[in-house]
């Protein structure tokens, strides 16, 4: 019974951590005309969220096993819900900077805390759920964003309502920890995330063997596996960002009407998993991979037809829907790719490597946009799929051929 109720409590928390995940980029447009900045410092802003969740990835396992997940995740649902309010209270660019780190800090540390947490304590379909309820909070965070703006409300006023949102999840968390300590985890490989460091990988001569970064960079078909995982969470991240903007200075769409768009593609994400759930019982995750960045290129020629409005609605749907498969895929294909005793640590820096994407590509998109306007957008998202596609045909057939000389 407690297991089932801090289940329900981590699915209401990621549901309320995706409401805002998506809101900073949705809104955009009417900060920037509200605070009288360049559209393009939107990009600043997604560096220090970058930055911040780096941080937080890197000082996780630490910090868990310090406090224990649900103290963590009471304290990080604080430091996310005051750093709302400062959101709804700043009157210029410095205090969203200020604001964006902290509010990064708290997100990284329940993202670290509740996906180990759940793959110690709940089999694999929970760990596909938790990221659907997570995708359901970020449809819906860009729609009140939008139902505030067209209300003729400041976007401050939407940002209170997401504090106050986190406010009372704050309450709950805490009022909770006396479950968290009832639920006690079972011993794990403790994993140094800093420097790729896994500890309790036993070496031929059955003593402990310590795998480090310089060993795991050399594997074949790691590099492009990063690479893979960099360019997937800078695609993501970019629609994000910089969606809405790009339906607003090019398409002429009001900055409500943008706002409420952008969670057409989380609701594309959300209902892809849910279906991708399904398919993997008849298709191989290569076969998912290959089908998924096909229907991320439909999304994209989507926003390039000349047909105005009509196209752009079914076009992000169809990023999301494209979207939906590729996280989990490469990361369930990393054990059959270098071997279950590299895994975790490989994910390990898989996941730097897609925070280093987050970190450079979407500012990299707000300075190039600047000087060649946002009509750059789907073909910076374009440059991307194709550089993700390459570079995952080129994985596959270096892990196969490790794979036929160690058969032969």
């Amino acid at each position: 019974m407690i297991s089932i109720l801090i289940l329900l409590l981590i699915y209401l928390t990621f549901i309320c951590f995706g409401l805002q995940d998506p809101v900073i980029g949705s809104a955009w447009p009417s900060i920037n005309a509200a605070l009288n900045i360049p559209l393009s410092y939107a990009g600043y802003i997604s560096m220090i969220i970058a930055a911040g969740r780096l941080i937080s990835s890197i000082l996780g396992e630490k910090v868990i096993r310090r406090f224990g997940a649900g103290l963590t995740v009471s304290f990080s649902a604080l430091i996310l819900c005051a750093s709302l309010f400062g959101y709804s209270f700043s009157s210029s660019f410095l205090m969203l900077c200020v604001w964006s780190f902290p509010l990064s800090l708290g997100v990284g540390f329940v993202d670290v805390s509740l996906n180990n947490y759940v793959a110690l304590h709940y089999k694999a379909k929970h760990m596909n759920w938790l990221h659907c309820f997570w995708s359901t909070g970020a449809s819906i965070g860009p729609v009140i964003m939008s139902f505030y703006l067209a209300g003729g409300l400041p976007w401050n006023a939407a940002f209170r309502m997401f504090a106050i949102f986190l406010g009372c999840l704050t309450v709950l968390l805490f009022a909770a920890l006396p479950l968290w300590k009832k639920n006690n985890p079972p011993t794990a490989l403790a994993v140094n995330t800093a420097s790729a460091i896994i500890d309790h990988l036993p070496s031929g001569d059955g003593k402990v063997k310590r795998i480090y970064f310089k060993d795991l960079i050399t594997l074949a078909g790691v590099k492009q596996a990063l690479v893979l995982f960099f360019c997937y969470i800078s695609l993501q991240m970019t629609i994000v960002f910089w969606g809405s903007s790009y339906l607003v200075t090019v398409k002429n769409i009001l900055p409500e009407t943008a706002a409420a768009w952008i969670s057409i593609y989380y609701i594309g994400l959300t209902s892809g998993r849910l279906i991708s759930g399904f398919l993997t019982i008849k298709l191989n995750n290569r076969q998912m991979l290959r089908l998924g960045y096909s229907i991320i290129a439909c999304g994209i020629a989507a926003l390039l037809l000349p047909f105005d409005s009509a196209s752009l609605m079914p076009g992000f749907l169809i990023l999301g829907i494209g979207c939906a498969p590729i996280f989990p895929c490469l990361v369930h294909e990393t054990p059959k790719n270098f071997g279950s005793q590299r895994s975790q640590a490989i994910i390990g820096i898989q996941m730097a490597s897609g925070n280093a994407g987050l970190l450079v590509i979407p500012p990299l998109l707000g300075k190039t946009a600047s000087v060649f306007g946002f009509n750059i957008f789907p073909y910076f998202l374009a440059v991307l799929l194709v550089t993700s596609i390459i570079m995952f045909e080129i994985l596959n057939k270096k892990v196969d051929r490790v794979k036929n000389q160690a058969k032969n």
